[in-house]
């Protein structure tokens, strides 16, 4: 649930647990919608209170940016938190996760009332000190709506910088990952007359 512990390696497997969510085939799908996403989470951290959230309140977007924390958490290594998740969530619920939004705000509705039910001195889960924001997420982790928070904040995690996700790579040195362009072209036969090939360069740096 929450692989702090200062090993590296439990907070990889954790991520790579949950691998099934982000295959090949459902990314290259909603593609342009995850990038349009990635970038407006990029802008809107940026620029705040300029760019505001559009699908949540800001009580929710409190609460949702300490959930997606304790997915993935800061440490000494980045989290979801230097990955503006929390941003790159709040415009996949009105883009290409729109068809969860019916659905999402009543489960963070009852996510809240659940929590502050269950600790009468905190006023939010935003608030709440960590040790029971942990425990009230180990109550929860098998529910739809924690379901829905852990797919969005690995989404949020991964993008490509090019998209401005992932931002500054938070997510790629999470996962030790170091992008280079260790090829150039011609690559084959096929493509040996195409002069178009750019590398892109990473803006979020």
């Amino acid at each position: 649930m929450n692989p702090t512990d200062g090993d590296p390696n439990s907070r990889r497997s954790f991520l790579l647990s949950g691998g099934g969510l982000l295959t090949g085939v459902w990314i290259a799908a909603h593609w342009p919608a995850i990038a349009a996403a990635a970038q407006h989470a990029a802008a809107a951290s940026e620029v705040p209170a300029a760019a505001g959230f559009q699908f949540f309140s800001p009580a929710e977007a409190a609460d949702v940016a300490a959930i997606c924390a304790q997915i993935v958490p800061s440490g000494a290594t980045p989290g979801a938190t230097e990955a503006h998740a929390a941003y790159f969530i709040d415009h996949a619920l009105t883009t290409f996760f729109a068809a969860w939004a019916a659905d999402f705000r009543p489960g963070l509705n009852d996510f809240q009332a659940k929590f502050r039910a269950a600790n009468p001195a905190a006023d939010a889960f935003s608030r709440a000190s960590s040790e029971q924001q942990i425990a009230f997420l180990k109550s929860a982790e098998h529910t739809p709506f924690f379901g829905s928070m852990r797919t969005l904040t690995l989404l949020g995690m991964f993008s490509s910088p090019k998209y401005g996700g992932n931002y500054q790579t938070a997510g790629w040195r999470l996962m030790g990952f170091v992008d280079q362009h260790a090829f150039t072209p011609p690559f084959g036969h096929y493509d040996r007359q195409y002069t178009g090939f750019v590398p892109y360069t990473d803006k979020s740096a």
